[in-house]
């Protein structure tokens, strides 16, 4: 609402009031083109400056400045019509006489890499705690890595430089890394992400520690006891999704991976969703029932 409409239900307010004055109604010539003027603001309402740029129309005359040849030029193939992509003169495309190059994969994922060397080195600049679990929230807050898009892969580099006891949770790990930190005395997890739930990571909204229903407890006094103690839990809005295709349900199965699905393989199964291995069912001879078939069969003739 304009500034100025406020003197007029001032003034209405006055031709209300018990309390008139005689010099209420000479104030009305003054407060009533004020309402005019401020009302004429609506009807000349328009974007700010440079808000969006004015469609280009070609070929409307001189005046326009895209006039006569619309911007084409003078003659040429061009300016008569449109060249389709890839127009090589009339020969033989190019596509063709020397096929297509390259391939993109649309299913490949780009985990960000962390190696146990750089781990090591932020672990002893003090950027890392090494007594809390470590996700790729503390990764990116610390900038150990800078933008997790798919997810975050433990490799194997600088493995020997690794002298302190971290507990990892990432999307996927090597065996040489998983051995590496294990031998120090750590642990590894892996997590299943998906794009959406890597992104309210990485702002706070969910917890991987919380989503995989650990007890991370510090005693609170010296008479208290890591099973006694409570933790201090955050409520968060959202939980980590679990994997839906069969490759990832299959890799996060495997205790080989340190899969955090690996508690549902019970002893002697495979994290294979198949309900047998394949190759481990055993198949019957058909000419051994034969054999059996007519040995019966002998037996019961008469003559």
């Amino acid at each position: 609402m304009p500034p100025r409409l406020k003197l007029l239900q001032t003034y209405s307010s006055l031709l209300s009031s018990p309390n008139v004055t005689s010099v209420s109604p000479l104030l009305a010539p003054f407060l009533l083109p004020a309402q005019q003027r401020a009302a004429s603001i609506l009807s000349s309402l328009s974007d700010n400056p440079g808000a969006y740029n004015k469609k280009i129309r070609r070929g409307r005359g001189p005046a326009s400045g895209k006039g006569k040849t619309a911007g084409r030029g003078q003659k040429g193939q061009k300016a008569h019509g449109k060249v389709p992509a890839g127009f090589n003169g009339g020969q033989t495309k190019l596509e063709i006489t020397q096929g297509p190059r390259g391939f993109v994969n649309h299913f490949a994922v780009n985990m960000s890499p962390l190696n146990i060397d750089r781990l090591q080195s932020w672990i002893d600049q003090g950027r890392l705690d090494p007594s809390k679990p470590i996700t790729m929230k503390e990764l990116n807050e610390t900038r150990c890595l800078h933008g997790v898009k798919d997810g975050v892969k433990l490799l194997a580099r600088g493995s020997e430089q690794l002298r302190t006891p971290v507990n990892l949770i990432v999307s996927r790990a090597s065996a040489a890394a998983i051995q590496a930190v294990e031998s120090a005395g750590g642990t590894v997890t892996t997590r299943f992400y998906s794009p959406a739930a890597i992104k309210r990571v990485l702002r706070g909204l969910v917890d991987p520690i919380v989503s995989l229903q650990t007890t991370i407890a510090s005693p609170t006094s010296s008479t208290d006891t890591a099973e006694t103690a409570v933790p201090q839990q955050k409520a968060y809005p959202y939980r980590l999704p679990d994997p839906t295709s069969r490759k990832d349900i299959e890799y996060y199965r495997d205790p080989a991976h340190r899969g955090y699905l690996s508690h549902l393989i019970g002893k002697g199964e495979s994290p294979s969703l198949f309900f047998k291995v394949p190759g481990a069912q055993s198949f019957k001879r058909k000419d051994v029932d034969r054999k059996k078939a007519s040995a019966a069969k002998a037996e019961n003739r008469i003559f």
